[in-house]
C-alpha cells in the first residue's frame, strides 16, 4: 500500500530522510507545521535569510498601512494567501484541502502594522522582529495562521529544496515542469511574480518537501498559552525597577486568596492588557531560550517520525493484510461500523497495538486516533469528511454516499473527561445537526482503570454491549510478547 511520500515516488525512506525533509503521507496530512522561530534562531544562514526576507515583507506592508483605506484589491494580493496544500502539512481531515489566510487573517494583520510592528528592525527589548506577536495579541490567529503566512513567504526556497531532490532521486516519469503562482515578490513593481520548477507531480498536482529542522508540533514557541501559563517570569526580565514592582503589585492585587490556576491565568489576561510592553519582554524570555525550542521540536518531529512514517506504516500494511478490508460494502453505516472492528481487530490481535507507543510510553492524542482511521478509508466509494463546526460542536468524521446515506463517526480516549457527556447527550445533538442517522462511536483505552472507567460509564448509560460503540483495547500489558507487529 503507498502511504508515504517515498512510497508513491520510489525513493527509499532513508534517502529523504538523510535529505533532511519529513516523510510526509499523501493520503491525510500530518499535524505538523512550520514555526518561524526556528528559521530566527537556526545556525544556518540560508534559514536566518529567510527569516529576514519575511520581517521585510512585512516592513513593506507596514509602510503600505499608514494608508487606513487602501483598495481591497491590494489588500487581497498582499495580505490573502491560499494554504500551501502541496506540503502535506497542516492536519486536514479531507486530504490536504486547507483553508489558507482569508479576510479575517489580512484585517488583522493591516489594523496591527503600526501599533505591534512598527518598530520592526528597531527592536530595543528583543533581539529581533517576531510575526508571532500578532498571535499573542488578536483572537483567532494562531499556529496554523502563523505557519500559513510562513509557508507561502518562504514558498520559493521549498520548491527549490524539493526540486534539487527531485531531479538527482525522482525519475522523470514521476515529475512535471509546474507553472507555480506567488514564488517570489518583487518589491519594484510590488506584485507577486510565478515560477516555473521541476517537481514530483501526483495525482494532478505537484508535492512539496520540508525541511524536518524547522518543523513542529502542538504549538509555536512563542504562543500565547506560554505567555499566560510563564506569565510570572515575565517581569524578571525587566530591567527597570519600578516598572518591574509596578506590574508585580498589579498582578497580586487582581488575585484572590488561595488562587487556583485559572485565578493567575485570568490576572495573568489582564495585567497584559495594562501594560502590552509586556509582550517584548516575554519575547526575549522566549529568545533566551531558543536553545530549548530548537531540541523540543526536534524531538517532537522524531517522534512524529516514528508515529507517522514507521509505526502508521506498519499498521496500513497489517490492514492490507486482511484483504477484505478495503473492499468493505454496505451502506455508511454499515461501513462505518465494520472498519472501526477491523481496525479493533488489528490493534487488539495482530500486534497494531504497538503504534501507539514510542519507548514504552502510551501517545494517548485523539487526532492520532483520526489519522489512523483515515487510513482505514484507503480505496472506498464512501466521501470521508470532517464535519464542520456548526455551532453545536464538531465531529470527527460524516462518512456519505450522497444525501441520502450519511453516518458519523466520533472518536474519544477513556481518559476524557467529556467522555460520559459526549455519549449522554453530544451524538444525538450531532446526527440532528448533520442530517445523519446513525453514529458509530469508537473508544480507546490504554491501562485497566481506563478500561474499567469506559465500562463504568457505558453501564451507567446502559450503553454496554450497543453494537454502535466500538471498545478498542490498545493496552500493552496484556498482549502476548510475541504478537506481530
Amino acid at each position: 500500500m503507498k502511504l508515504l511520500f517515498s512510497d508513491f515516488f520510489e525513493v527509499r525512506a532513508k534517502i529523504v530522510q538523510r535529505y533532511g525533509a519529513f516523510n510526509i503521507s499523501l493520503l491525510s496530512d500530518l499535524p505538523l507545521f512550520i514555526d518561524p522561530f526556528l528559521l530566527f534562531n537556526s545556525k544556518k544562514r540560508k534559514y536566518r535569510q529567510l527569516h529576514e526576507e519575511i520581517i521585510k515583507y512585512i516592513r513593506f506592508l507596514r509602510d503600505k498601512a499608514s494608508d487606513q483605506s487602501l483598495n481591497p484589491g491590494l489588500i487581497a494580493a498582499w495580505y490573502r494567501f491560499p494554504e500551501i496544500k502541496q506540503t502535506w502539512l497542516g492536519f486536514s481531515f479531507e486530504g490536504n484541502q486547507g483553508r489558507g489566510l482569508g479576510g479575517k487573517f489580512a484585517r488583522a494583520l493591516h489594523r496591527n502594522l503600526n501599533k505591534l510592528f512598527a518598530n520592526f528592525g528597531e527592536e530595543k527589548v528583543t533581539k529581533g522582529s517576531h510575526l508571532e506577536k500578532l498571535c499573542l495579541i488578536e483572537e483567532g490567529v494562531g499556529k496554523d495562521t502563523i505557519s500559513d503566512f510562513t509557508t507561502n513567504l518562504i514558498h520559493l526556497h521549498l520548491l527549490e529544496y524539493t526540486q534539487a531532490f527531485a531531479q538527482k532521486y525522482i525519475k522523470p516519469e514521476l515529475r512535471k515542469q509546474v507553472a507555480v503562482q506567488k514564488v517570489r515578490f518583487n518589491y519594484d513593481t510590488e506584485t507577486w511574480e510565478r515560477g516555473t520548477l521541476d517537481l514530483p507531480y501526483y495525482d494532478g498536482n505537484y508535492v512539496l518537501l520540508t525541511p524536518a529542522d524547522i518543523l513542529t508540533k502542538d504549538d509555536t514557541w512563542i504562543n500565547k498559552t506560554d505567555l499566560v501559563d510563564d506569565f510570572e517570569r515575565i517581569p524578571d526580565a525587566i530591567p527597570n525597577s519600578a516598572l518591574r514592582a509596578e506590574v508585580n503589585n498589579y498582578f497580586r492585587k487582581l488575585l484572590p486568596k488561595d488562587p487556583k490556576r485559572k485565578d493567575e491565568r485570568e490576572a495573568a489576561r489582564l495585567t497584559l492588557l495594562q501594560f502590552p510592553g509586556l509582550i517584548d519582554f516575554f519575547i526575549k524570555y522566549k529568545e533566551d531560550q531558543g536553545d530549548r525550542a530548537t531540541n523540543i521540536s526536534s524531538q517532537k518531529v522524531e517522534s512524529s517520525r516514528q508515529l507517522y512514517v514507521e509505526q502508521f506504516k506498519s499498521l496500513a500494511e497489517l490492514l492490507q493484510e486482511n484483504s477484505p478490508f478495503y473492499t468493505i460494502r454496505g451502506d455508511t453505516y454499515d461501513e462505518a461500523l465494520e472498519r472501526a472492528n477491523f481496525l479493533r481487530d488489528v490493534i487488539e490481535n495482530k500486534g497494531g497495538h504497538r503504534i501507539f507507543y514510542i519507548e514504552g510510553k502510551p501517545i494517548e492524542r485523539e487526532e492520532d486516533l483520526h489519522i489512523l482511521y483515515r487510513l482505514t478509508w484507503f480505496a472506498s466509494p464512501s466521501t470521508v469528511t470532517r464535519e464542520a463546526n456548526d455551532g453545536r460542536g464538531p465531529v470527527d468524521f460524516k462518512i456519505s454516499r450522497g444525501s441520502s446515506d450519511k453516518s458519523l463517526v466520533e472518536f474519544k480516549l477513556a481518559k476524557s473527561t467529556s467522555l460520559k457527556r459526549n455519549l449522554q447527550k453530544q451524538t444525538k445533538i450531532y446526527e440532528k445537526a448533520s442530517d445523519a442517522s446513525r453514529t458509530v462511536k469508537v473508544i480507546v483505552y490504554f491501562t485497566k482503570q481506563e478500561e474499567a472507567r469506559a465500562e463504568r460509564i457505558l453501564k451507567e448509560l446502559k450503553l454496554l454491549g450497543n453494537k454502535d460503540i466500538v471498545l478498542i483495547d490498545a493496552r500493552r500489558d496484556n498482549k502476548p510478547a510475541g504478537s506481530k507487529a
